[in-house]
């Protein structure tokens, strides 16, 4: 009879974490979403964007663990300068060959916030340029009746991960770009 009770409850331990493990969704809207870039050199700064394609991220905010995709369309960037922009996009990124950047999200430390806001770091893997590079990023929240605004800023070393010196003799550029990213979209609850 006691071994009974003993199972019963490892199994009602059991059964009690899987209905904890609260799958949620945040759905990216690729229109309201955008990554800001910028890019510092010796006579002037550069600035722009590129064009979030779409993004899903599944997390339980009781867990670590995360998963999903977000991914930039490469030859999206826009900086005013069309000259400039073809360039970018064509010795630089090279986006005819890697035509994706895109971050896999797959653990976070801290909690999401049902409403309201919240400050999460999120770690996981950043591919541009075809190399994938271990990325941990702050993220911070703001969650409103499923309506989820999320940012981050971070650098990129592009240089250093491969990329061309976009540097001639004259206009000389920073080897790394800051890169501050809006995502917004839908959470779909756990069902």
């Amino acid at each position: 009879m006691r071994s009974g009770i003993k199972i019963l409850v490892v199994l009602l331990l059991v059964m009690g974490r899987w209905a904890a493990a609260q799958t949620s969704t945040f759905v990216v809207d690729s229109k309201q979403s955008r990554v800001a870039f910028t890019l510092g050199g010796v006579m002037h700064t550069v600035e722009g964007t590129f064009q979030v394609s779409d993004g899903e991220v599944k997390f339980d905010r009781n867990a670590a663990e995360m998963s999903g995709l977000i991914r930039v369309t490469a030859g999206s960037g826009k900086s005013g300068n069309e000259t400039r922009d073809r360039r970018m996009s064509k010795e630089i990124l090279e986006a005819a060959k890697f035509d994706v950047v895109s971050f896999k999200p797959e653990r976070m430390l801290g909690t999401i916030a049902e409403s309201g806001d919240s400050t999460v770091e999120v770690s996981g893997v950043f591919t541009v340029h075809g190399a994938s590079h271990p990325l941990k990023v702050p993220v911070t929240l703001h969650t409103e009746s499923g309506q989820c605004v999320a940012k981050t800023h971070f650098v990129v070393p592009y240089v250093d991960w491969g990329m061309k010196d976009p540097s001639t003799f004259v206009f000389r550029v920073a080897k790394e770009v800051s890169i501050d990213l809006t995502l917004v979209g839908q959470i779909t609850p756990a069902k």
